[in-house]
């Protein structure tokens, strides 16, 4: 299972780290000598949490990139077999050309109903991330998510895709099999696919990397996740030839849930655990599960000339501006 790890801070959560060391050293006092100290770690524990209240309420939208790619933070193989509770059967290949590591994809189950679980899935260590390729997809990992979509549509299973990635993997392999073909090709074959498709972004949504599984019904938003056509890394490069200037690219994408939100590019923001996802696993794996089946459940009786034409017009409105 792809998982397990330290807590580990992030630049801007350096103060929050300095008032949980005081907390723990105070705690340890406390049980270790006679000395009264309830008092004192209860102010720093009312301390850290106003600070952490300050500091997750007014996160940057580069801030909100970095809690985005944090090392613990959970990826669609570990929602997927949150949700599934061991139900999850992982389906390989795209069969042309191979099993591509950075999409997965497979059925389980939650509850009682079926789902095709796809996503990009990144890794949580050097040998995992090399395996993983960073949960950078190429050509045949959209084409075997494809495969996928079109097995659940002949038997009417929806489908969930978990959006996760730097981007599609821009070597010259991909380019020369195909990489820019098999991601028009999943958004074309996704607008018309005839079951339920349910989109959530977990961490990054780089550019046509997330776009080749990111046609949906519905589409959430983890709350410190970003969706963009570039990152802000790249963004600043091209545009001032030098990674000094990420923030204020980031502020100027509009990548956060809430700009993608006001310009209604996504459906619903999804809130995170205070602090992000990976601070309270179980309870993150909870709210996506709860919004997933209720958006099944608003999903599941329209038929499916219903279903693809909302999908169609949902997509076209978007970009559309009245002077």
């Amino acid at each position: 299972m792809d998982n397990k790890h330290t807590m580990e801070y992030l630049d801007f959560e350096q103060p929050i780290k300095e008032l949980e060391d005081q907390l723990q050293k105070c705690q340890v006092i406390g049980t270790e000598s006679e000395v009264d100290v309830t008092d004192t770690c209860e102010k720093i524990s009312e301390r850290l949490s106003d600070l952490k209240n300050e500091i997750y309420s007014n996160l940057t939208a580069w801030q909100r990139v970095q809690v985005s790619r944090h090392p613990s933070r959970p990826y669609t193989l570990d929602y997927i077999s949150a949700l599934t509770k061991g139900s999850f059967l992982e389906l390989h290949g795209d069969r042309t050309v191979k099993d591509d590591k950075a999409m997965i994809g497979g059925l389980g189950k939650i509850g009682d109903q079926s789902f095709m679980f796809i996503g990009q899935q990144k890794g949580y260590n050097t040998k995992t991330r090399q395996y993983r390729n960073f949960g950078m997809a190429n050509p045949e990992g959209y084409r075997k998510a494809l495969r996928l979509m079109k097995s659940a549509e002949k038997f009417n299973i929806p489908v969930v895709c978990f959006v996760d990635t730097p981007g599609a993997y821009p070597g010259l392999e991909a380019e020369e099999r195909g990489q820019g073909e098999a991601i028009a090709r999943n958004i074309l074959e996704m607008s018309r696919l005839k079951v339920p498709i349910i989109v959530v972004v977990i961490g990054e949504g780089a550019s046509g990397g997330a776009l080749g599984i990111g046609v949906g019904d519905r589409i959430f938003m983890l709350e410190n996740t970003w969706y963009s056509v570039i990152s802000p890394e790249s963004c600043s490069s091209i545009l001032w030839r030098s990674w000094e200037y990420k923030e204020q690219a980031a502020e100027a994408l509009k990548l956060t849930a809430k700009d993608m939100k006001r310009q209604k590019l996504i459906d619903t923001i999804i809130k995170e655990p205070l602090g992000g996802a990976h601070t309270d696993r179980e309870l993150i794996f909870e709210t996506v599960r709860k919004a997933i089946s209720k958006t099944y459940t608003e999903l599941k009786d329209k038929s499916s000339k219903d279903l693809v034409k909302e999908r169609m017009e949902k997509f076209f409105a978007m970009g559309v501006y009245a002077e």
